[in-house]
Formats: structure tokens, C-alpha cells, sequence
């Protein structure tokens, strides 16, 4: 690419959206090639390990080209969309950045290839040999006075490899365009690439390709099975993500998904749990949730017992500030916390997500009713920022609103303590000496032993009950 064409088309790349993540997945385009974007303009929509971001274009121009696909994984620093910044300037040149790399070429085809180098915010990574380059056709090699398959070229620098030499112009024909995983799996399920008709950009094969290929061969002899229960004896090792008739569904694990599972077997294995439960009366809580939904002080926010149970929670901590902490294993010191963050877990489509409430411990409580809503309607549009899931310091996880009576929850990682609230319903309890129906429910505390010994523990948990049982502690103990 000549200095003009450089200055003119510019390369927006996957920046670090998340503090040190390494890869995100294009979830969705708002721009396409041609149209016209705005510096701070949002183009696509991104889902790390830990949430779904916008990504704000930082150029005024027009898409040239988008560089991956809905639903491909980008290694952060490649180049993800081109934007020609003058457009109209040079229509002769603009066939160059078409065929040329993703990212300006800096001489590392003929060095040798270097590791992963940390990255930081919109800023690229050095030359590696995982780097992923758009296929064009072919591209040239350096020293060779003809060009090799892209598909070639790509596959030898994944390897860490030099390109090959040119193969003839039957074999570069008939040599089907797949990245090494679509090719492992493939193998795997015993699936010719060459059989498949490719649906990816520039004739490349992709996992949904192999898959639907499986699929098609596997559902005509679904009849010719002599049971249900049987299985032919040269069924293919794995199995296809989704397969029309069959008896398992697979699917992919990445993302928040992957991020939760990771942190919370490293919070099981590494955290010594321990768990308390009580069951409590909240009767009174509960007039006083009905009571306050008519407060003009709670007007226009959302007041609900988990409002209440928060408070209650709050309350607690600052009568026993010993567990607000955090294990600090590098320095082998127990680090407390004068402030509370405190983390509602939420269920949303992409999964469990843990957002927490900063310097929840100074709210009124019209602010945390106010934080909480504005919290949990974000974790359901998925608007929720990484920034918002770090720092927690103590968890509510609210299992009772899918009938669940209590649960052992797991700590978040870093955290000292999570409680569980099952769910409030009638039951028969000695009230005032008889037995009458009463609103209850099952409160459940999992702490670090570390960190928290069982009498702490239990005071802690204990707090939280008694002000449910009686919220005029709320003020007494506030």
C-alpha cells in the first residue's frame, strides 16, 4: 500500500475492552460497506468473557470493508473494519487496500515469529504467528515470482511456518479454503472438506458448513436404524453442535458462559466454603415492602423485598466489618474493605452475570432501590460494562424467584461472602404462642473460612434474619 492509500483508508482494530481480555466475539454489525460513520459513532456490538460492549468508530469516512463475520472471534489488536477516511480523493487506488493485509505490512513475513505481547486500550499486538489475515485469492511471497493460495499462506504462518512454494493451478483449485479448527473438526467427524459447498467470505469453510454437512448425511439413515438405542459401530467420534433428529444438542461454550464456569471452578477449589442457613419470619418485612411502594419518598422506583434483604445485608456488614475482606495470597494478608460493593447475581440470555453496586454502604434507600432497578434492567438488555462486575466485595443472589427454597451458592471470586434468598411463602409458624400462616423464607450464607470463622459467620447471617424479622432494626442498628 503506497503512502497515500495508508493515509487515506484507516484500520480500526479490536481494542482491549475489557482489562486484558484477549479475544471478543463480533455479536453484530450496524454499519455495512458504503455507508457513512462519524467519529464516536457505534459500528458493531462485541461480547468478551465477561459482557457485551459497544465499539465507538474513532474515524469521519466510509466502510470500505468489514474484516470478520457475525459470530467469528477476534484477537484483540486485528483489524476489524476499514474506513476510508477521503473518500472520493483517488478512485485509482482504491482497489488497494482490497487485496492487502489486514494490518500494515511491518517486514514480519520474514522474521522469525514472536510470541503474544500484552496490549494496551485500541492499541495492537506485536507479529505473531496466530495472527488471523483476511483471504484474498492469493497473496504473494516474498522472494517467489508467483503467488500462493491464501488458504496455503495462512495455514503455514498459523504453523509458524513459511509460506510454500506455488502449487500448481489444478491443486490451488481443488485445495478447499478452511481455518485449522473447521479442519480438526472436520477430521473429527469424519467430513471431506473438498464435499462441502463453502458459505464463508471468499470461498472459506466454516463449523456451520461442517455441521450441516454432517446433518445432511446423518438424517436419511435415522429410519434405517434398528433402534432407538443402537448406534452404527462407524459413528464418528464427535458430535455435530446441531443435528436434525438427533439425541444430544452441543453447544459451544465461550463467552460470559466460559468466563463464569473458569471463575467459578477456581472460587470452589481455591475458597474453602462454608455454608449456614436460617429460616426466618418476614411477615413484617413484607407489610413494610407494601407500605413503602406508597411512599412518596419511593416514588417513581421499584420497592420489592430484595430492597429490603439488601439493607438488611448492608446493616449487617457494618456491624461486622471484619467480613467485608479479601484474601490477598501474594502477600498471605487479609485485606478489609471499608467500603461495600454490593453484587447482585442476575440471569440473563448470555448467562449468569454478577454486576455489583458501587459504595452501596452510603445509599439512602430510595438511592439503592434506584441503583438496583437501573442495575438489573441493564443485565437484562446485556448493557452491562465490565467495569460494573469488578470490585465486589459481598453477594445477593435471589434463588426464590424460581420457587427454589434456598440454595449453597458459590462465592465470587475475590469475594468473602454470598448470601442466598429463598423463596417467601405462606408457611404455618408459633407466632405469639400459636400456630398461624406466616410469610417465610430461607436465608443461606456461603463465606470464605479463610477469612470468616463460624462465629462471625453466623452473627453476620443472624443480623441479616433479625432485621428481616423485625425491619425497625433498620433504624435501631443503622
Amino acid at each position: 500500500m503506497t503512502a497515500d492509500t495508508s493515509a487515506r483508508y484507516r484500520e480500526f482494530k479490536m481494542p482491549d475492552v475489557g482489562e486484558g481480555l484477549t479475544e471478543a466475539e463480533i455479536l453484530k454489525w450496524y454499519v455495512q460497506p458504503g455507508d457513512t460513520v462519524v467519529d464516536g459513532q457505534v459500528v458493531c456490538e462485541v461480547e468478551t468473557a465477561k459482557a457485551a460492549v459497544e465499539l465507538p468508530i474513532p474515524y469521519d469516512g466510509v466502510v470500505h470493508a468489514l474484516r470478520f463475520d457475525e459470530g467469528t472471534t477476534v484477537d484483540v489488536g486485528a483489524s476489524i473494519i476499514t474506513v476510508d477516511v477521503a473518500p472520493g480523493s483517488d478512485d485509482g487506488a482504491a482497489a488497494a487496500p482490497a487485496a492487502a493485509p489486514a494490518e500494515p505490512a511491518t517486514g514480519a513475513e520474514d522474521a522469525e515469529p514472536k510470541g503474544r505481547q500484552p496490549v494496551l486500550v485500541g492499541y495492537g499486538v506485536s507479529e505473531s504467528s496466530t495472527k488471523r489475515r483476511p483471504r484474498r485469492g492469493a497473496v504473494a511471497v516474498p522472494g517467489q515470482g508467483a503467488a500462493v493460495p491464501a488458504g496455503a499462506a495462512i495455514q503455514a504462518e498459523m504453523n509458524g511456518h513459511a509460506a510454500p512454494a506455488p502449487a500448481p493451478a489444478a491443486e490451488a483449485l481443488t485445495r478447499p479454503l478452511a481455518k485449522p479448527p473447521v479442519r480438526k473438526l472436520a477430521k473429527d467427524l469424519g467430513v471431506d472438506l473438498a464435499t462441502i459447498t463453502p458459505t464463508g467470505p471468499d470461498g472459506i469453510i466454516t463449523r456451520e458448513d461442517v455441521h450441516a454437512a454432517t446433518a445432511a448425511t446423518a438424517v436419511p439413515e435415522a429410519p434405517e436404524a434398528p433402534a432407538p438405542v443402537s448406534a452404527p459401530a462407524a459413528a464418528p467420534a464427535a458430535t455435530p453442535a446441531v443435528v436434525a433428529g438427533g439425541r444430544e444438542t452441543r453447544i459451544p461454550v465461550k463467552g460470559v458462559r466460559k468466563a463464569t464456569a473458569a471463575a467459578m471452578v477456581g472460587s470452589a477449589f481455591t475458597a474453602p466454603h462454608v455454608t449456614e442457613f436460617v429460616t426466618v419470619d418476614v411477615t413484617r418485612t413484607m407489610k413494610l415492602v407494601e407500605e413503602l411502594k406508597s411512599d412518596k419518598d419511593m416514588a417513581g422506583v421499584r420497592v420489592n423485598p430484595l430492597l429490603l434483604i439488601a439493607k438488611a445485608l448492608l446493616v449487617a456488614v457494618k456491624r461486622h466489618p471484619e467480613v467485608n475482606a479479601t484474601w490477598d495470597e501474594a502477600a498471605q494478608e487479609i485485606v478489609v474493605k471499608h467500603y461495600v460493593n454490593l453484587g447482585i447475581a442476575a440471569a440473563t440470555p448470555r448467562g449468569l452475570l454478577v454486576p455489583n453496586i458501587k459504595d452501596a454502604h452510603d445509599q439512602t434507600l430510595p438511592q439503592l432501590a434506584r441503583s438496583l432497578g437501573e442495575l438489573v434492567s441493564t443485565a437484562r438488555e446485556g448493557k452491562t460494562t465490565p467495569a460494573a462486575m469488578q470490585g465486589g466485595t459481598v453477594t445477593i443472589t435471589n434463588v426464590g424467584v424460581f420457587g427454589v427454597d434456598t440454595g449453597t451458592p458459590i462465592l465470587n471470586p475475590g469475594e468473602s461472602a454470598i448470601l442466598a434468598v429463598g423463596a417467601i411463602k405462606l408457611q404455618p409458624w408459633v407466632h405469639k404462642g400459636k400456630v398461624r400462616p406466616r410469610q417465610v423464607t430461607t436465608l443461606a450464607l456461603s463465606f470464605d473460612h479463610r477469612l470468616v470463622d463460624g462465629e462471625l459467620g453466623s452473627k453476620v447471617l443472624a443480623d441479616v434474619a433479625a432485621v428481616l424479622e423485625q425491619p425497625k432494626r433498620l433504624i435501631t442498628w443503622a
